[in-house]
């Protein structure tokens, strides 16, 4: 059975960071990118979307972001109605990118100025702030992400893991109550990685609001409380605790973010369900090692081991 869900109240009811309802998205030839998905999140939650490759994450994040228009159902940001009308209003759309900023998935998409320094001034420029102040804040952000050193490179000519602090940096530098973050772990070597989940935990802890979308599901207990998962027919399939949603196998199965594998010990035939991260084959060099859930087929429903294979044992020795 999948998690309980949430009944989304309309804005008014309650102050909630975000109202979505009966929320659809289509592309101009008519594709289906999301459709039905009902969502409120609070102020100071934190949230991944999750979903198969293709499901609608990025597209949902962009949505409430205020990239893309939804083509049906209603979007509120703090209670206010996001529509074109509202954001072609000067003072509605600072007020509403002061409050929500986006990271994207690839920073090359994000990194578009001649230097690090100029690119995380980008945004409290265009939010009419006083010199001074945006003198401050770039050199607060650059100093908080360690990126002093490289104030004056060139976006482009960094690594990209440099280019992922730069794109956190000139949303950081706007000092936004949201976050909203599309897989940001991926392409990050393990020492980047653990510095953004520091750095995450840090800011949810002086209250912000952050939004995940991903298909990982290793690093999740450190980065979300809750899950919004999205089937492959782009449609809401739970939202619930993430202990919750990550417990239901069936559900996790159905919406393709692991897989069942099965193996022959012997005469034994044991299947278990696998996560994996993107880009990295199965069994392939340096493969991470993950935990088997072993059934025997005889025996259904026997487990037999809950933990992985020894390395370099041959598939068909068990102990």
């Amino acid at each position: 059975m999948a998690a309980e869900g949430r009944a989304v109240p309309e804005p008014a009811t309650r102050s909630v960071a975000f109202a979505l309802a009966s929320v659809g998205f289509e592309y101009g030839d008519g594709v289906e990118a999301l459709a039905g998905v009902d969502l409120a999140i609070d102020p100071g939650e934190r949230l991944a979307i999750l979903g198969a490759n293709g499901s609608g994450k990025s597209t949902l994040l962009k949505v409430m972001a205020g990239l893309v228009r939804p083509t049906r159902g209603t979007v509120a940001v703090f209670g206010r109605r996001i529509d074109d009308g509202a954001l072609r209003d000067e003072a509605v759309a600072q007020a509403f990118r002061r409050r929500v900023g986006i990271v994207f998935q690839s920073a090359d998409a994000q990194l578009f100025s001649p230097t690090v320094r100029d690119e995380v001034a980008f945004g409290p420029l265009h939010l009419g702030l006083g010199h001074e102040e945006i003198l401050a804040r770039v050199d607060d952000t650059l100093a908080m992400l360690g990126l002093g050193a490289l104030a004056e490179r060139a976006p482009y000519n960094l690594s990209g893991g440099e280019k992922k602090k730069v794109a956190l940096a000139s949303v950081l530098s706007i000092n936004p109550e949201v976050l909203l973050l599309d897989e940001p772990t991926n392409g990050l070597d393990p020492r980047t990685q653990e510095w953004l989940m520091e750095l995450l935990e840090q800011l949810h802890a002086a209250g912000k609001t952050i939004v995940v979308a991903t298909h990982q599901l290793d690093l999740l207990d450190r980065l979300v409380d809750r899950a919004l998962v999205l089937g492959e027919d782009h449609r809401p399939a739970a939202d619930g605790p993430l202990g919750a949603v990550l417990a239901d196998r069936d559900l996790l199965l159905a919406v393709n973010l692991i897989h069942e594998h099965a193996h022959h010990h012997g005469s034994l035939l044991h299947s278990h369900p696998h996560a994996h991260p993107p880009g990295r084959e199965h069994h392939g060099k340096g493969a991470p090692e993950h935990h088997h859930e072993h059934r025997v087929g005889s025996r259904e429903g026997h487990v037999v081991a809950d933990r992985p294979e020894p390395a370099g044992r041959p598939p068909d020795e068990v102990p």
